[in-house]
């Protein structure tokens, strides 16, 4: 079977992503031989419609279920009729997420598990969001659905899903040190 795994990275090792519309990569993974194929998301700078956008890429490249920390409605009324399950896993590498849906860990989104535009809080937005707010908390993304774990490996699951999201702080802090960089040279 050929699963797609939402990815901050390009290798089976490659840290999951909790968002799926403006996540960096798309890891295409064959279940059975674990060969893949990863794919820079070509909605990742959209300046609307990534959700669909993205949705509609994923589907054209044959994947047979999606495995995702969230999926905002758009995507999910893209993949709903085209028969693509959803899979909610946070916190792992991309391994460890098709390792996970292999064994039936994962459960089903059933629908929509994000609101509308909850990713462009990751900083992925590029552009978006120079209105008149004040940065005062709004935009703060939604957080990953946890899948359901045992009491025994909720600390270990908490680690690891810190560590995911420090590591996707450190890429976004470095893109706006990178951008503040070049704004100061041009200015």
């Amino acid at each position: 079977m050929k699963v797609v795994v939402t990815a901050n990275g390009t290798s089976l090792e490659a840290p999951t992503s909790p968002v799926f519309g403006r996540c960096p990569t798309y890891v295409f993974v064959d279940t059975e031989t674990m060969e893949f194929k990863a794919v820079e998301n070509p909605a990742i700078n959209a300046a609307g419609g990534a959700g669909i956008q993205a949705a509609q890429f994923v589907v054209e490249h044959g994947a047979q279920a999606v495995i995702t920390g969230n999926v905002g409605p758009n995507a999910s009324n893209v993949f709903q009729p085209a028969n693509i399950p959803v899979y909610l896993f946070s916190g792992g590498t991309v391994r460890q997420a098709v390792e996970a849906f292999k064994a039936g860990q994962l459960p089903s989104s059933g629908g929509p598990s994000a609101q509308a535009h909850a990713g462009m809080g990751m900083g992925m937005g590029r552009g978006m969001g120079r209105g008149m707010g004040r940065g005062m908390g709004m935009g703060r993304p939604t957080p990953p659905v946890p899948p359901p774990a045992a009491p025994q490996d909720s600390r270990q699951q908490d680690i690891s899903e810190l560590k995911d999201m420090a590591s996707t702080l450190r890429e976004q802090l470095a893109e706006m040190m990178e951008r503040l960089d070049r704004l100061n040279k041009e200015g």
